[in-house]
């Protein structure tokens, strides 16, 4: 029997968008497990008691985010969660992704040498003018891209990061090639806005669609500041978990 699900029309939300978040949390929590089969539109339909164009659209948008997956002929099956990113003392890319049972991957899209203005002399604690390495990323879980990132550090401590990076996709590969075997987070501060053009591309994500905004320091095990960066996150493909130790 069909459980008919009420949605608020007085909300200010999209009639899909709501739809779409209700089936969102029904897969992170459990509800509609990876592997499952959708129900058919029309008894989506009828439970949100809206037309079956709303439901596709709801669809639709799950499917670009690849946590649904239309087989031709066979239904819409759920294909993954979306990506529980915990922020905590020791945050890894590629240790949480692979935790969740995905392939995580990263990618050297752009970097650069800059001097340290303001705010970056203050976050990583170096004189005004400093010469930085600055290298943007994109990380990616089972070829879905997550996060885009910019982050800047000390040239002088990390020569040939953009190199290290560039062959392994990693930036604990590329610091412990730099000699810096372990790091550990300082701070991070959570923000939201709207996507701009550039990460928009990256993320494949509709411009006005919103992104999480990451802004951390990690710091050496001597307690000195190494990396200051500020990530991109495709809000609709990722849920923040914030550890309690940090």
């Amino acid at each position: 029997m069909t459980i008919n699900t009420t949605l608020d029309r007085s909300a200010g939300i999209a009639v899909w968008r709501q739809i779409m978040e209700t089936l969102k949390a029904e897969i992170v929590g459990g509800s509609l497990e990876k592997g499952s089969r959708l129900p058919p539109e029309s008894e989506l339909a009828t439970r949100f008691g809206v037309n079956r164009h709303t439901v596709r659209r709801a669809i639709a948008a799950l499917t670009s985010e690849g946590i649904l997956r239309a087989d031709q002929g066979r239904g819409t099956f759920v294909t993954s969660a979306p990506l529980n990113y915990t922020i905590g003392p020791r945050t890894r890319f590629s240790e949480i992704v692979s935790s969740q049972d995905r392939a995580p991957s990263g990618r050297l899209i752009g970097s650069s040498v800059e001097e340290a203005d303001a705010l970056l002399s203050n976050q990583l604690e170096v004189p005004l003018g400093t010469m930085l390495i600055r290298v943007e990323t994109l990380r990616v879980a089972d070829g879905v891209p997550m996060i885009v990132g910019t982050s800047w550090l000390e040239q002088a401590r990390v020569p040939n990061l953009v190199r290290d990076y560039a062959e392994s996709g990693s930036i604990t590969t590329a610091l412990k090639q730099a000699g810096i075997e372990d790091y550990k987070r300082k701070q991070t501060k959570i923000t939201a806005e709207l996507v701009e053009l550039r990460d928009a591309q990256q993320l494949g994500v509709g411009l006005g669609q919103p992104v999480l905004v990451v802004e951390s320091v990690n710091l050496d095990m001597a307690g000195r500041p190494i990396q200051y960066t500020r990530a991109r996150l495709a809000a609709d493909r990722m849920q923040l978990v914030v550890n309690g130790d940090l």
